[in-house]
């Protein structure tokens, strides 16, 4: 088990490259550069004189392609990290082995969501004959005071709790880094953001989907399809050819929108929040 360095990033690549709709989201920060900080947060582990598994050890452990072998040492590396640490996700029997590792000395965790399905398309949804709804469009900077309540309320919903406390600087300028990027997708109309999603993650191939929402008045009314089917036409024709997102199991209506468009399993995610 070694930390990484600017060497290894193609290994690394390819490494992510087995399973691009998991492992999208630690090959988007081999792509912004992870690798040339001093302080990287990829740990490796080496088997056979290759590299066989990693670890992304940022505010969140998420590991990629990991063997219990290389569960084992990942373990024994961050077991001291539980204050930095928010979340584990991952692939789920991966995530279920760390956490077996780390839960001892960690302490229980606040909630845990054993089965969230992993889904997938590369078949933009005009082609399936789905309609896509006009009004999305990319955020732009003036859009920002509009999004960042509408994300806050999309994070309580799904975390538990807001995103801040107090002042919202640092979340906004997260917020506006997204919209910069051209990753946040919005319907705003009469001067509030009625629905949002994100592009959280683009590497090997892949787009993840992440931060979706809709006004809770909205809701129900079959907007939901049209919506998400004008953010994945945009994702799979500009951005990867690969769309990817993971929802928890009981979001029954999530995940028949998904499927709605086209969406395939692809693998089951697992999230331990601390």
């Amino acid at each position: 088990m070694r930390v990484l360095t600017p060497a290894d990033r193609d290994e690394a690549l390819a490494l992510c490259a087995r399973n691009p709709a998991a492992n999208c989201f630690v090959a988007s920060r081999l792509d912004e550069g992870a690798l040339n900080s001093p302080n990287t947060g990829l740990l490796g582990f080496d088997a056979g004189g290759q590299l066989e598994a990693l670890l992304w050890t940022g505010v969140n452990l998420v590991p990629v392609e990991a063997t219990p072998d290389a569960i084992a040492e990942f373990a024994h590396r961050v077991r001291r990290q539980r204050r930095q640490c928010a979340s584990i996700f991952g692939p789920r029997d991966q995530v279920a082995g760390l956490w077996s590792e780390l839960s001892p000395m960690w302490g229980p965790a606040r909630t845990i969501r054993h089965v969230q399905p992993l889904m997938a398309t590369s078949i933009p949804p005009s082609q399936l004959g789905m309609p896509c709804d006009s009004r999305v469009r990319l955020a732009t900077a003036a859009d920002v005071d509009l999004v960042v309540p509408a994300a806050a309320a999309m994070f309580t919903d799904e975390i538990g709790y807001p995103p801040f406390a107090g002042s919202t600087t640092a979340y906004r300028s997260t917020i506006s880094a997204l919209i910069r990027a051209q990753r946040t997708y919005v319907w705003v109309e009469d001067g509030r953001c009625l629905f949002k999603a994100d592009v959280g993650s683009v590497g090997v191939g892949a787009a993840q989907i992440q931060g979706v929402w809709l006004l809770p008045s909205l809701r129900g009314r079959g907007l939901s399809v049209p919506l998400m089917a004008a953010v994945t036409e945009h994702i799979l024709r500009f951005v990867a050819p690969m769309a990817s997102l993971y929802v928890n199991d009981f979001n029954h209506a999530a995940r028949s929108t998904y499927e709605a468009l086209g969406f395939q399993p692809a693998g089951t995610f697992s999230t331990v929040l601390m």
